[in-house]
């Protein structure tokens, strides 16, 4: 009876090891998902939304790295550059300073050329000139920015409506089920619904936080626009 005892031990002990072991065969061939997998699953609606907002994102990029560029060329002034302006406006070279300004092709650089261009004329006159043409300049550093804005926007909506989308697909199935619910036919309504969402997050926030950095960036170059018009008008208060 003891050696009877001891086989059908053994024999419970390898059915247990048996099924650790299958297990972990199932455990270690779980299938995971790509990018490519979760976009290619979310149904021919998913996959629109999805191309979509790509398109999008590829727009707010080329946008940002154009503006990011303009930006940076347009906020480059040699330091000298409101020194050399004082010294040729106090000996009257008014010539030489419209020279220096075109040499340079900057925000700062345009607005001080037509102050020095409207010299001789009322200072009321040259203020404004300046201002007109701050406000020029203001508009050529946001060209374009406001695209990014409508992006981060409009990007997590476009993302929801997939979700929307991606749901009436799933309650139809489950309606034309006929009372038997699959979950393989859940699946691609469900999966519409999870990517496109993701998808207009990430443009969305990409989009957003694009657009704050180009904002920033144009603030310091309208805040170094103006220091230096006041510093020339500054000078022309006082020439001498």
């Amino acid at each position: 009876m003891s050696l009877l005892t001891l086989l059908q031990a053994q024999q419970v002990q390898d059915t247990i090891t048996n099924a650790a072991n299958n297990a972990d065969g199932v455990v270690s061939q779980e299938k995971t998902l790509s990018i490519m997998d979760l976009i290619l699953n979310s149904g021919t609606g998913g996959m629109i939304i999805i191309g979509l907002l790509l398109i999008m994102l590829f727009v707010a990029l080329v946008i940002y790295f154009e503006r990011l560029s303009a930006i940076k060329a347009a906020s480059k002034v040699d330091k000298n550059f409101m020194n050399q302006i004082k010294s040729y406006v106090k000996s009257g070279n008014i010539d030489g300073a419209k020279m220096l300004c075109s040499q340079y092709d900057t925000a700062v650089s345009n607005l001080i050329a037509k102050g020095v261009s409207r010299i001789g004329k009322p200072l009321d006159d040259i203020n404004k000139a300046i201002e007109n043409a701050g406000k020029l300049e203001v508009y050529k550093l946001e060209k374009n920015v406001s695209t990014l804005a409508t992006i981060a926007g409009a990007a997590p909506m476009i993302g929801f409506l997939g979700t929307v989308i991606g749901m009436v697909l799933a309650f139809h199935n489950m309606a034309s089920g006929g009372g038997k619910i699959e979950v393989s036919s859940l699946a691609q309504g469900i999966y519409t619904a999870m990517t496109t969402t993701v998808a207009g997050l990430i443009v969305g926030i990409a989009a957003y936080i694009a657009y704050n950095h180009l904002v920033v960036k144009t603030d310091k170059v309208v805040h170094n626009m103006e220091a230096n018009a006041v510093d020339f008008l500054d000078l022309l208060n006082d020439p001498a």
